[in-house]
């Protein structure tokens, strides 16, 4: 009849031993003594059908005693849906801030009651097509594309099947929803607490390697906190370096080797930092007495283990995570998510090398 349950029983016999195989929607309704049709108008919450209280009740704790747990993955392909969002890296996996993005998505994934499925393709394109397809197959409500440095990206083919969220990435030339890190807004706040601490000849030992919003914003970042506070950008101070220890280390040794040294050096990150701490050592100077140093990335492995501890600014890997899937399942459920790519702030890291 229309508008109620059959309630004729699956086949007699008893319930399957439990440890055999996961406890299926047939025993529940053996235990609650009604049909299957039943049981999943129960668990699935259905208003097409009347089903009495007590006959709810009976379902359900016969879903309790047997400890019954729904096929989310054949729910969700039955309805075209599911809880679980994609998240596709390209080698994120393997990098020292990996854990805080990833953390960042799946507590923002877990309020929502949704999962994350991680695919690390170590930028191999044939992995990310084959990614992508394994995702959309498993009917995943959508995908977020992270890579490991912020950069502008060329998204895989068939990843716009889903609603996509871009993190720590960005497609130049197109309106998707992205979040990054405001490396701008980094490189003038780490030279705005230099000069706060009476520093006026501050040297920056950028990168020479990487083509990336890092290294051309945070240069932009300096200059902007210079002429805020009305002292002149010397490019003589401005020493090109590469993003490493040695870097760091020669870069430091040349602009501390000029007639009138910088009083501090501002450095692309931490490893470069780390190689100016070991300069300004040899040259017989003092951290931070003779020479002030900043780093960038707030990489704790080293920042807080230098002597002295380096006072730094903080890439948001864990905020960048947590709000590129809150847009997103905002943007899933309806709300004015937006598009365009949101910058996260990078906070100062005050430790005792400035």
């Amino acid at each position: 009849m229309s508008g109620t349950t059959d309630d004729r029983l699956p086949p007699d016999g008893a319930v399957r031993p439990r440890g055999e195989r996961p406890v299926t929607m047939w025993d529940v309704a053996r235990r609650a003594n009604v049909s299957q049709s039943t049981v999943s108008f129960v668990l699935n919450e259905s208003t097409s059908v009347r089903i009495a209280p007590a006959t709810r009740e009976r379902v359900l704790a016969a879903v309790r005693e047997l400890g019954y747990r729904r096929n989310a993955m054949a729910a969700g392909l039955r309805s075209g849906t599911s809880a679980v969002i994609g998240f596709v890296t390209d080698a994120i996996a393997t990098t020292p801030f990996a854990g805080q993005v990833i953390l960042g998505a799946q507590d923002a994934a877990w309020d929502k009651r949704h999962l994350l499925l991680v695919v690390n393709t170590e930028s191999a394109p044939e992995v990310e097509r084959q990614a992508v397809a394994m995702l959309l197959e498993h009917r995943v409500r959508a995908i977020v594309y992270s890579t490991w440095y912020h950069r502008p990206v060329t998204l895989p083919a068939g990843i716009d099947e889903v609603p996509v969220m871009l993190v720590n990435c960005f497609v130049p030339d197109a309106d998707l929803p992205a979040v990054v890190s405001d490396e701008r807004q980094g490189g003038r706040c780490a030279t705005e607490v230099l000069i706060e601490r009476g520093h006026r000849r501050i040297g920056f030992l950028t990168d020479a390697e990487t083509a990336a919003p890092a290294t051309t914003e945070r240069l932009e970042g300096y200059r902007d906190a210079l002429g805020d506070a009305g002292l002149p950008f010397e490019p003589d101070l401005v020493h090109v370096v590469t993003p490493d220890q040695e870097g760091g280390y020669a870069g430091a040794l040349a602009l501390l080797a000029g007639a009138e040294r910088p009083t501090a050096l501002f450095c692309y990150n931490d490893r470069v930092a780390m190689g100016a701490y070991a300069a300004i050592g040899e040259r017989g100077l003092s951290v931070p007495g003779d020479v002030a140093v900043m780093g960038f990335d707030d990489q704790e492995v080293i920042a807080a283990h230098l002597r002295p501890p380096l006072s730094t600014i903080a890439l948001p890997h864990y905020e960048m995570g947590h709000r590129g899937i809150s847009r997103l399942l905002d943007l899933l459920d309806g709300g004015a998510a937006g598009s365009g790519v949101e910058r996260l702030p990078c906070p100062y890291i005050e430790r005792a090398s400035v």
